[in-house]
């Protein structure tokens, strides 16, 4: 399961605001701030948090770690099935 501070890396790679987010994973922008505040594993239905890595992962973002031993995020470029708004934009 991912855990907070990977969903708040995974958002800032893409470079998503929240509410692009919630958006693409069918939830509300306040689930996703409330999602971001935790440590650990955040307290949600396990649908939402599944929803949240689906849409993540179709971005080319990859989970590594696991949340209790050195999670983390990496992007992978090769293969993402959603376009990235660019960073300067």
């Amino acid at each position: 399961m991912i855990s907070s501070p990977q969903l708040r890396a995974a958002r800032a790679m893409l470079n998503w605001s929240a509410t692009e987010l919630a958006e693409r994973a069918g939830t509300s922008r306040n689930t996703i701030q409330r999602l971001e505040q935790s440590e650990g594993v955040p307290a949600s239905r396990t649908q939402t948090l599944i929803d949240i890595q689906r849409v993540f992962e179709a971005a080319g973002i990859e989970f590594i770690g696991t949340s209790e031993n050195g999670p983390g995020v990496r992007l992978n470029l090769k293969s993402p099935t959603t376009p990235r708004r660019p960073n300067f934009l």
